[in-house]
């Protein structure tokens, strides 16, 4: 099955540049593949295909050179199961470039003519060149892109997924749901998964919320890393042990959310998505497919999964899904393998399903009783915080806008400002931590409460004593700004956020 989002780069290249014709170009891109030991794999009249070198630790990628009287063009592909380059495809292209000038600079074109006719007895067939296939149409583009959502043997449960997850989505969309930001409520609604909900009854969001998305972007991102992994691992695990792996992890990846966030709503099938990375790392840590493959797919699943971990330690992100669903897909891997290594009877190929069946199942329960006996705040009410707090970030930011006053700003203009702006938008934020006082909240939330409302009274008194010291146009107000800035830093890091 053909997939289209390999990473790629191409270079069109005039042979007028070299002085040289098509046969003398020839023979010196030979020369200097063989300089950069590039392995050379196919050779015609019309240019080569060649292999960049690879190692455990890097990944190799396809190169191509098409020749005719007038031009070169230049191919650099990832394979190996890459999904990112890093722009490695481009430095291919122009390493080759480099090798190629300094070799013409020192090659004489009668050394070149000779090498040319040494490389005649390569060449394939004019008739059958695999380089003068004409380009993909862009309806075989379309029936490749279609091809990802029809179900064949080797890959039948992931396109029975992205539909489903489309499906979902899509009629969210048409229900009325947010396409690009969808509020807290209406995720709920569709049942994403959060702590009071989840472990106040409704159990079944840990399955819901690896179906539900959060915009477009997140749906489409998630559904692209799915399609991946689903063609590189599907035939491997086949029907069963693929559905099976998908939800287990799932679902711990959505408990380990619930265990760890305790105010958040998440959603998105990221953690049953890491989860099948975890699966093939795991099974790639074995002798389960064969070695060259082996390297070139761990490195870059690696280095996939490092990459999206180290995203996710961004704000808004649920990396204890994304952690809990690769350490859940590592273990279930590893108990697949025996199954794998040796077919033998339906025993072997059920019993880790079975085992980690019940295990997430006890588990469940144990992190359900412990977070209910530490009680669950009222539903109602932490949805009302989350509403009036996003209000005071919004007006936080306003505030905070007199630091980036122009220098030519004049003094009333700043006045104006620090009085009009931030003064008025620090009183509105102590307001709206007045009103949540009165809700059911859990302990964490109203001591962060406490020190949002002194965050504020300092930022107030601190605004105070500029425009003061403006408006008298002193400094004496100095030493008690520092001890301030000292204190409201305290409390931010407290609060876990870092002033830029």
């Amino acid at each position: 099955m053909a997939f289209g989002f390999t990473p790629k780069y191409a270079q069109e290249y005039l042979l007028a540049q070299t002085n040289l014709d098509r046969k003398q170009f020839l023979a010196l891109a030979a020369m200097a593949l063989e300089k950069l030991s590039w392995k050379i794999d196919y050779t015609s009249t019309n240019g080569f295909m060649a292999e960049t070198r690879k190692s455990a630790l890097v990944m190799p990628f396809a190169i191509k050179i098409v020749v005719d009287d007038e031009k070169v063009m230049l191919y650099s592909e990832s394979i190996g199961g890459s999904m990112y380059d890093f722009g490695k495809n481009k430095k291919n292209i122009r390493k080759f470039l480099e090798t190629l000038e300094g070799l013409r600079a020192t090659t004489l074109h009668e050394d070149l003519e000779k090498r040319y006719e040494a490389m005649i007895p390569d060449f394939a067939e004019a008739e059958n060149d695999y380089l003068l296939q004409p380009p993909a149409t862009m309806k075989d583009n379309f029936d490749d892109f279609v091809s990802l959502f029809k179900p064949v043997e080797g890959y039948f449960i992931t396109p029975v997924l992205l539909i489903t997850n489309l499906a979902i989505f899509i009629l969210m969309v048409i229900l009325g749901v947010s396409f690009i930001n969808p509020d807290v409520e209406s995720l709920l609604q569709w049942g994403a998964n959060f702590r009071p909900v989840t472990v106040g009854g409704e159990w079944w969001r840990l399955v819901s919320s690896t179906f539900i998305h959060i915009g477009v972007i997140h749906v489409l991102m998630n559904m692209y890393a799915l399609t991946l992994i689903g063609l590189l691992l599907e035939p491997y695990l086949g029907k069963i042990r693929f559905i099976s792996a998908y939800i287990l992890t799932g679902i711990l990846a959505s408990l380990c959310s619930l265990w760890w966030n305790e105010n958040s709503v998440s959603a998105g099938a990221s953690g049953a998505i890491f989860g099948m990375y975890g699966v093939f790392l795991a099974m790639l840590s074995t002798n389960l497919i064969e070695k060259d493959q082996r390297k070139n797919l761990l490195t870059s699943i690696g280095v996939f999964v490092g990459y999206n971990l180290i995203f996710g330690l961004k704000e808004g992100i649920d990396n204890a899904a994304h952690i809990g669903g690769l350490i859940s897909g590592l273990i279930i891997g590893y108990g697949f393998y025996p199954g794998l290594k040796n077919a033998g009877t339906p025993l072997r190929k059920f019993a880790p399903i079975g085992v980690g069946g019940i295990a997430t199942i006890v588990l469940c329960i144990v992190v359900f009783e412990n977070l209910a006996s530490s009680g669950v705040p009222n539903v109602n009410d932490l949805i009302r915080y989350e509403e009036r707090m996003e209000k005071f970030y919004i007006q936080e930011s306003m505030a905070l806008e007199i630091y980036n006053m122009p220098e030519t700003a004049t003094e009333r203009e700043l006045l104006s400002e620090i009085r009009n702006r931030g003064i008025y938008y620090w009183k509105e934020n102590i307001k709206i931590l007045n009103e949540v006082d009165g809700l059911e909240l859990s302990d964490n939330i109203q001591d962060r409460n406490k020190a949002l409302r002194k965050y504020c009274e300092l930022r107030l008194e601190l605004y105070g004593l500029y425009y003061a010291g403006i408006d008298e146009n002193t400094n004496k107000y100095e030493t008690r700004i520092m001890e301030i800035d000292r204190a409201i830093m305290t409390i931010l890091e407290t609060l876990g956020v870092v002033e830029d």
